[in-house]
């Protein structure tokens, strides 16, 4: 069963399509949206070896010349470097203005390749094909396409939508179980952000959607990207509801940097691991009960996703420079952090004006240098 979803910006809402077989359809979506019949299809290589061709035969049965720009696996070639060799490809094959870019991949290639096509000539369309997990129930949509730097993640970026989203939940089959966990805390962050209902779904169904039973896999999708798309048709650049959606991401972020966004540790592993650390500073601060974030903390463990500091490689970890990561995120105002915490499952806030000194005291507490 094919699901469509709009997503409600202006001035060119979008749809995101979820269902089985869509990329062997794919010609007959993004048709529509072409001048001429030419893409430049980005994939990591990686993706490349597993659904490239699929993708390619696709569009060449229906007549679509594909241009196909390779990049390195990883949070690596979103850099400065990795762009610059992106939109460089892209000018070599003399891509116009009314052209396409595709992104087949996960979060990595939709950021990159969104990115560059904001850019590029003053800004070119494009659509997802998100890969993953995680780039289905969350970096697909939204239009968030950004860089990395060594000074944060995604701190260099734009706002620029898709014209398309197309969620093939067959590519899933292949994907590592790993990358599974790693989308896991994407989808549970929905719950804990906004939708208690969901996140008692996933308390008794989480397993069987990591296993990829299809009906699981399917309602687990499906309503991420319904909360997505609503909190985004309300507020597309963030200017209040949107910042919901980084519950966990201060925290993962600014370990994430600590790390050197190696392998390591990936994005979802330091999402799963920041969500715990908001809840439990929430309750720190009085804002939610101990009990809240104990339950919290225990589903996503339960997922196979980190929870404290101990248990990622990296460490040890320095009070003082995570509060200096996060002093760098996109929502700190007036040289002050803002936080999205808790009061409940499925009750988050933004804290803005966080006093470091008690963020400090927890960071400590938990396990991390002063």
């Amino acid at each position: 069963m094919t699901v469509v979803i709009p997503v409600g910006v202006a001035p060119n809402p979008y749809e995101v399509i979820i269902g089985h077989g869509l990329i062997a359809a794919a010609a007959s979506r993004i048709r529509p949206f072409l001048q001429r019949p030419k893409v430049a299809v980005v994939m990591d290589e990686t993706v490349s070896a597993v659904l490239g061709e699929r993708l390619l035969t696709a569009l060449a049965q229906d007549g679509i010349v594909a241009h196909v720009i390779v990049i390195a696996p990883g949070e690596a070639s979103k850099s400065f470097a990795g762009l610059a060799d992106l939109t460089d490809h892209m000018l070599a094959l003399e891509l116009e203005r009314t052209d396409l870019l595709v992104a087949l991949g996960g979060g990595v290639v939709g950021d990159l390749a969104g990115f560059a096509a904001a850019i590029y000539k003053r800004g070119i369309d494009f659509i997802q094909i998100p890969t993953t997990l995680l780039a289905q129930v969350d970096s697909s949509v939204g239009g968030k396409t950004a860089i990395d730097t060594p000074r944060g993640k995604n701190l260099i970026g734009a706002f620029h939508q898709p014209r398309l989203v197309l969620a093939d939940l067959d590519v899933l089959a292949s994907l590592p179980h790993r990358e599974m966990v790693c989308g896991y805390a994407e989808v549970i962050k929905y719950g804990l952000l906004g939708d208690h209902d969901f996140f008692d779904w996933l308390e008794v169904n989480g397993a069987k959607m990591l296993a990829r039973e299809p009906a699981a896999l399917a309602h687990a999708v499906r309503r991420c990207v319904e909360m997505k798309a609503a909190i985004v048709g309300a507020d597309e650049r963030e200017s209040a509801g949107r910042a919901l959606l980084n519950l966990g991401h201060t925290f993962g972020h600014a370990i994430e940097a600590e790390t050197g966004f190696g392998e390591g540790l990936k994005h979802g592993e330091a999402v799963g691991l920041g969500c715990a650390l908001a809840f439990r500073f929430s309750a720190r601060l009085g804002h939610c009960s101990g009990q809240d974030a104990e339950r919290a903390g225990r589903a996503i463990a339960a997922a196979g996703l980190p929870t404290r500091f101990a248990e990622i490689v990296g460490g040890p970890f320095r009070a003082d420079s995570l509060i200096g990561h996060m002093a760098q995120d996109k929502k700190a105002a007036r040289g002050a952090l803002t936080l999205i915490l808790a009061r409940g499952i499925g009750e988050a806030f933004v804290a803005k004006g966080v006093d470091s000194a008690p963020l400090r005291e927890f960071l400590i507490e938990e396990g991390a240098l002063p």
